[in-house]
């Protein structure tokens, strides 16, 4: 697979002179122009198979997110070329090459380079590449089927209903195409939106983005439980690579599911969450650990134990009461009671500046990955009736993306069977 012309010209933004030169060259992987890594940016993950990475991947540390829209006057086979480039310039990107052969420096001295170069040096950092769909990439607000993919909407890609600390910023929210870059260097992170944005020139615009810090949950064993902008550790419970068994039921679209297409993707959704962190400083911590019902040290249940120990939620103190509120958060959220429904989280940090009262504008980009978005929708309807939580949050931005099957194998794309 190589980029297309449209996506040549994307990069160079010249409609003749150039291209010769590119065509050329050739598109091959391998041969980057520069991009070598030096120090610890050597880690390197496949783009290729069953599933898309950045989903089980050991969490990285960093983000960058971003939400398109497609051009009105796309075709069918516009989509289909664009992330036929998508996918080539990705599986580049997560080798540590630039986005083609020529890349930042070796395009001429007469035209734009077709990397933007910034990550020059830097390596692969663990780079991860996934991609959504929207639901409105099969029907879009006015219920129109601009790319003959009505049909192929499953069944269960339903909206998320409004929450009760929604504030959604429509700025901030939806999209018809996402892309979530991770990585352990930031710069490597942006790199990869900056330059895929750039080659989506004329087919896709940005709609939002959001850039993230500090992974707030561990996916893998390997890892140790990060904290989040409170102080506490988070995602104790969360799934973990290294149960198969339990990814498979709670985060593959199973067989069965209404597009067999879809199956083996998932459901991404992601929430832009506003923490008020300085209401949340003036609590005391016995307070601040009855909200949330753990010890914020060692971020054991109240209940007793260890981190890992799992919370006992009848567990009695000497007053007879439950030693875990069940309005806390560990109650409202824990699978024991949303019908054992567990989801795989990749949150990050984030902070925007402040706000004109000098209080900063930061919190949780949450990332969950579920079978289906009823049933993050059923937690997060629990949470919200009387979590003592929700009290210090405020959702400014949402978005649900179905995340299609990985490319199998290199000459194939992200999405190829939603097409075929």
């Amino acid at each position: 697979m190589a980029l297309s012309r449209r996506g040549m010209l994307a990069l160079t933004g010249t409609g003749g002179a150039g291209l010769a030169a590119g065509l050329a060259t050739g598109w091959s992987l391998g041969s980057s122009s520069g991009s070598t890594s030096e120090g610890g940016g050597d880690l390197v993950y496949d783009f290729h198979g069953a599933h898309q990475s950045g989903i089980v991947t050991p969490a990285q540390d960093r983000l960058h997110f971003a939400a398109f829209d497609v051009a009105d006057d796309m075709t069918r086979d516009d989509l289909i070329e664009l992330l036929q480039d998508w996918s080539y310039a990705a599986s580049r990107l997560m080798l540590g090459i630039d986005v083609s052969a020529t890349g930042a420096f070796d395009g001429g001295a007469y035209l734009p380079p077709d990397d933007t170069g910034e990550a020059a040096g830097l390596g692969a950092s663990g780079l991860t590449v996934t991609f959504g769909f929207g639901r409105s990439l099969f029907l879009d607000a006015d219920g129109a089927d601009r790319f003959g993919l009505a049909d192929r909407l499953p069944d269960e890609f339903t909206t998320l209903p409004k929450m009760v600390n929604d504030f959604l910023a429509v700025e901030r929210s939806g999209g018809d195409l996402c892309i979530q870059a991770c990585a352990n260097d930031p710069q490597v992170a942006v790199h990869a939106i900056r330059n895929l944005t750039r080659l989506a020139f004329g087919r896709a615009v940005l709609r939002w983005s959001q850039l993230g810090f500090g992974r707030t949950s561990s996916t893998s064993t390997t890892q140790t439980t990060p904290r989040n902008l409170f102080g506490q550790k988070d995602g104790t419970n969360n799934l973990k690579a290294e149960e198969p068994d339990r990814i498979d039921e709670h985060v593959w679209i199973p067989e069965g599911a209404s597009q067999g297409w879809a199956v083996g993707g998932t459901y991404l959704v992601a929430r832009r969450i506003a923490m008020t962190v300085e209401v949340w400083d003036s609590l005391q911590l016995q307070e601040q650990e009855r909200v949330t019902g753990r010890d914020k040290r060692e971020g054991a249940p109240l209940s007793g134990g260890t981190e890992f120990t799992a919370p006992d939620f009848a567990k009695a103190g000497a007053d007879g009461q439950p030693l875990i509120d069940p309005r806390s958060h560990v109650a409202r959220t824990h699978p024991d009671n949303n019908g054992g429904i567990a989801m795989l989280r990749r949150g990050y940090n984030f902070v925007d500046g402040n706000d004109a009262q000098g209080r900063l504008d930061a919190g949780l980009f949450f990332i969950g990955f579920v079978r289906s978005p009823d049933r993050f929708a059923t937690v997060h309807r629990n949470m919200a009736r009387d979590d003592m939580f929700v009290e210090y949050l405020k959702t400014t931005g949402s978005a649900v993306f179905l995340v299609p099957p990985g490319a199998t194998s290199e000459g194939h794309w992200v999405g190829e069977s939603l097409f075929a």
